[in-house]
């Protein structure tokens, strides 16, 4: 009796022990939906929930940003492939990555992502409603796997911080993501720093978002107090969109354009060439074709929401690289906005610079132009 009482003490005292290790090999994050959420100490494989996370991935995890990405939606490809294609020419297994799906759109594989073994799901807050009603948080918890939720896309101004700094902590990298944020914020007080300074008018502007391919409508896109919206506040103007459309994204009808008559027009726009082939998108990114890329912009003025516009009459016509909408990188956006609204007090800003600095300094592949561009003023 005696014999087996010390068996069971020491079973126990071995128990305690492993669970002590095991505590030890675990970190304690809080996500951006304020979870507390137990991560490894030593994370070597993720899940992204998508593919674009791959932007702030490379930027902390420079030299193999490939290497620990176990699986990811793969709408990165369809989204950017311009960018794709230079992270392809230099990481070609980014091609072998496996397609995990996207709970929102009901296509997340469960048994394939238990199975790639994992440590850490990043996912978009916007996926969280749906990852809870699936039981998608708890049967990975099940299987040991974390899942945590980061935000560059519904209040990227209020969490791109907390979520730049959420993968530092989890890649190991928290002196990189300092640095990315401290980055980040010079950036971006160049344009508010100069703003609170100035008297100056607020022009008028709408927003179209991914203009030409037929999302959500024909005419017109567009987005709310947040997002791109909340770009445009920040640049110093008017978001024509942000009293008609509530939350990030919405759309407007021809007729509420034409009658509050911007004073500048933004289109967004990228190489949707896999997602649109025959839509009349303006094809932004790296290398892009300036001059093909005016000529769709020139059309999509044309349209009836724009007739006699004073933008389109003043010849303040822009289209900007729609993945600023989500992505860690949207300060550029801002300068560049700020820019077209503001060219006397931003005469000195060079957004191009400031973007070549990023890739410099913090990304795996080289800068190649081609991320915005305007139409010559008529006449």
């Amino acid at each position: 009796m005696g014999s087996m009482i010390r068996f069971l003490a020491a079973a126990a005292l071995s128990l305690c022990a492993g669970a002590a290790l095991a505590a030890e090999d675990k970190i304690s994050v809080t996500d951006l939906a304020g979870r507390t959420v137990e991560v490894p100490k030593h994370v070597e494989r993720i899940l992204l929930g998508e593919g674009r996370q791959i932007y702030i991935v490379a930027a902390l995890d420079r030299e193999n940003p490939i290497g620990r990405i176990a699986g990811w939606k793969d709408e990165f490809e369809r989204s950017d492939l311009d960018t794709y294609r230079l992270y392809q020419a230099k990481f070609p297994g980014i091609d072998a990555i496996p397609d995990i799906g996207d709970p929102e759109e009901g296509t997340f594989n469960t048994e394939q992502a238990i199975a790639l073994k994992p440590d850490v799901l990043f996912l978009l807050l916007g996926q969280k409603p749906a990852a809870e009603e699936s039981g998608l948080i708890k049967t990975l918890e099940g299987a040991g796997i974390a899942t945590v939720f980061i935000d560059f896309r519904d209040e990227p101004f209020t969490n791109t911080e907390p979520s730049v700094r959420l993968f530092g902590q989890i890649l190991g990298r928290q002196d990189r993501a300092e640095d990315f944020i401290a980055f980040y914020r010079q950036q971006l007080d160049l344009v508010l720093g100069r703003l609170s300074k100035a008297d100056a008018p607020k022009p008028k502007v709408m927003i179209e978002r991914a203009a030409g391919t037929g999302w959500g409508a024909e005419c017109c896109a567009s987005f709310g107090d947040e997002n791109f919206g909340r770009m445009v506040r920040m640049a110093g103007g008017t978001n024509i969109a942000a009293g008609l459309i509530p939350g990030a994204f919405g759309v407007l009808n021809p007729e509420q354009v034409t009658v509050a008559n911007p004073d500048v027009v933004i289109a967004t726009g990228a190489n949707w060439s896999q997602f649109v082939p025959d839509g009349g998108w303006v094809g932004l990114g790296p290398d892009a074709d300036q001059a093909k890329a005016k000529e769709r912009l020139a059309a999509l003025v044309r349209r009836p929401a724009y007739t006699g516009v004073k933008a389109v009459a003043d010849g303040r016509v822009h289209a900007i690289w729609h993945q600023f909408y989500d992505s860690p990188y949207q300060f550029v956006g801002v300068q560049q906005i700020a820019k077209w609204l503001h060219p006397d007090l931003f005469a000195d800003l060079d957004p191009e610079a400031t973007f070549r600095t990023l890739h410099e300094r913090f990304l795996p592949i080289p800068y190649r132009p081609g991320y915005w561009v305007s139409l010559a003023p008529a006449g």
